[in-house]
């Protein structure tokens, strides 16, 4: 079984020592009251039912996947169940608008909980995301009483929510779509249109499933601006608000996935459906970026639970297999052979894994911070960090996540490639996070185009100089500030040549994406270190430290001479030359 255990040190250490969360939230009225006594309690009831309802199910859900019938769909034995101690919970509501029954707690905190929940069971987990991204796009563009209607049974998980955007002819090119909204005589709209990849679009879990729809209006503009989005359920509300007539859309088919088989991923038909517009006409595309923006985050801890849960299977199996001696000599002279973690390619291994889970985790909690006072703290600069960070957050996270889970698999040897250990199942589900809700290509495209050069890299330099080295340790601080200063050489390049030569943000966009993220990995690194106090504690976060320093951080040589290219280089072979 995939076992998981929620990393509570790491996260109080985070919590507490990090980012001193209470005298954070001192100033925010809205936090003022979470306790560190609470905030333990969330996360350690959170991790209660990450490891003890939730990842006991994820083999056996990858194992006998989703069922479609006829245009119903029954996800795996016992999903049912651990979703609804999942909603009943509350943890759909946890960041919700406490007007509609939310609980109103920090983003920051409910990084953690997202990120422990991937980890235990990516497929189950996809049911609640998708939810709560719903509830993010309601309250945002939401009428009053669409707020009023929906809030409150998607934050109880009574309904869950999904979101149609994707068809099989346009995939990202939005603006070539062909679904349509026709208007009725009673205001309400009829969708028709075919979606596919439609996460969570049809399932047993709930009573009702909320789809947000991108549709055109018949005398919609050309391209993305002529984009409307509709919430459109799949049981029509009564006059009471609860599930009445059934509305004509309908599973066509459940996509036959490599990895989490236990979400159920349909093609949707809306055949004249009743949708009511959230919003503003032809405004759709920036609404469904609410809710979008929110499930980049959220699938960029996916990939961060699973370089969590892939350390803690390697590492179980580094300390109980026997293999080999140890090159200075037995360590266990009484048994047949020493434990893999003797051995220097393994204890690599593992510290790769684990010093990109670690400043991950942080990373994601910066993010969270920044979300918070832009949204509670009216801080106009930690919105426009937010942005900046979200696409790097879910490209890197999800780049990362699959590096670490084939890196875990590797520990495993050939054990890892069988499907009892489970680890090969990690690599699969994994897999898709770097897919979804926008590729990690044009995640890097968004960050270098428009929150780089759009810009003339000005957030970017706000980033770095509220970081800045300066009260990092000693031991440190020179290699932060050559990173620090290798990207902003790398961005001025970028900057300096982009009007001559178009092609090239591009072409290096991948590497600037990476160039950033290991960059910032560092100075969290040097943070930690810096603030670790006593014990084991202390002496863990400085030998991971000096291990991402001397043997992951260098990765950004190589990466700034990369984005220190010409858009030529990848351009200039003819097309019939492929």
């Amino acid at each position: 079984m995939l076992d998981f255990q929620p990393p509570e040190r790491d996260i109080e250490f985070l919590l507490f020592s990090v980012f001193k969360v209470q005298e954070r939230w001192a100033d925010i009225p809205e936090f003022a009251d979470f306790s560190p006594e609470l905030v333990r309690a969330v996360v350690r009831e959170g991790g209660r039912l990450a490891s003890e309802v939730m990842a006991p199910l994820n083999q056996s859900g990858d194992e006998e996947g989703c069922h479609w019938d006829n245009g119903s769909v029954r996800t795996p034995a016992g999903f049912k169940a651990a979703f609804d101690q999942l909603s009943q919970g509350g943890w759909l509501a946890l960041s919700g608008n406490p007007e509609f029954d939310g609980q109103g707690m920090p983003k920051l905190l409910g990084c953690l909980i997202e990120e422990m929940f991937w980890a235990a069971n990516a497929s189950l987990y996809l049911y609640g995301t998708l939810t709560v991204g719903a509830t993010i796009c309601i309250d945002a563009h939401g009428s009053a009483e669409q707020k009023a209607l929906y809030l409150p049974k998607l934050y109880s998980g009574q309904w869950t929510g999904a979101m149609a955007l994707t068809e099989a002819h346009a995939g990202t090119d939005l603006g070539i779509m062909r679904s349509k909204a026709e208007p009725a005589a009673d205001g309400s709209y009829r969708i028709t249109g075919t979606k596919i990849f439609i996460t969570s679009g049809e399932h047993d879990l709930a009573e009702n499933i909320v789809h947000l729809v991108l549709a055109k209006l018949p005398d919609a503009p050309a391209g993305t601006r002529g984009i409307s989005l509709f919430i459109v359920p799949k049981f029509l509300p009564d006059e009471q608000g609860n599930p009445g007539e059934r509305n004509s859309l309908a599973s066509g088919s459940l996509e036959h996935k490599m990895g989490i088989r236990g979400s159920a991923t349909s093609v949707m038909n809306y055949d004249g459906a009743v949708g009511y517009l959230i919003g503003e006409a032809n405004a759709g595309l920036a609404a469904m970026f609410t809710m979008m923006n929110y499930e980049r985050l959220s699938v960029g801890l996916q990939g961060l639970g699973a370089s969590e849960l892939g350390y803690q299977q390697a590492v179980k199996y580094a300390r109980d297999r026997l293999q080999g001696r140890a090159a200075s000599g037995p360590k266990q002279p009484q048994q047949a052979a020493d434990p893999l973690l003797v051995h220097a390619d393994v204890r690599r291994m593992l510290l790769t894994i684990r010093t990109l889970t670690e400043a991950g985790r942080a990373f994601a909690m910066y993010v969270g911070m920044q979300l918070d006072l832009g949204k509670y703290g009216n801080d106009a600069e930690a919105e426009r960090l937010s942005q900046l960070l979200t696409p790097v957050a879910k490209a890197f996270f999800t780049d990362r996540g699959l590096e670490c889970a084939v890196i875990a698999q590797q520990v495993f040897g050939g054990h890892g490639f069988v499907r009892e250990w489970g680890v090969e199942q990690i690599v699969r589900d994994v897999r898709i996070g770097q897919i979804y809700e926008g590729t990690n290509g044009i995640q890097a495209a968004d960050l270098i185009g428009r929150k780089v050069v759009r810009d003339g890299g000005n957030t970017l330099e706000l980033l770095l100089e509220r970081l800045g080295p300066e009260q990092l340790p000693e031991r440190y601080k020179a290699a932060v500030s050559d990173a620090f200063e290798r990207l902003r050489a790398a961005t001025r390049h970028v900057l300096e040549r982009a009007g001559d030569d178009p092609d090239l943000p591009g072409a290096v966009a991948t590497d600037y994406l990476d160039l950033v993220g290991y960059t910032l990995y560092a100075w969290f690194w040097a943070e930690m270190a810096g603030v670790a106090q006593g014990g084991d504690l202390e002496t863990s976060k400085q030998h991971s430290a000096d291990f991402y320093f001397a043997r992951v951080l260098p990765r950004t040589v190589g990466l700034a001479a990369g984005v220190c290219s010409a858009g030529s280089d990848v351009m200039q072979m003819a097309e019939d030359s492929f």
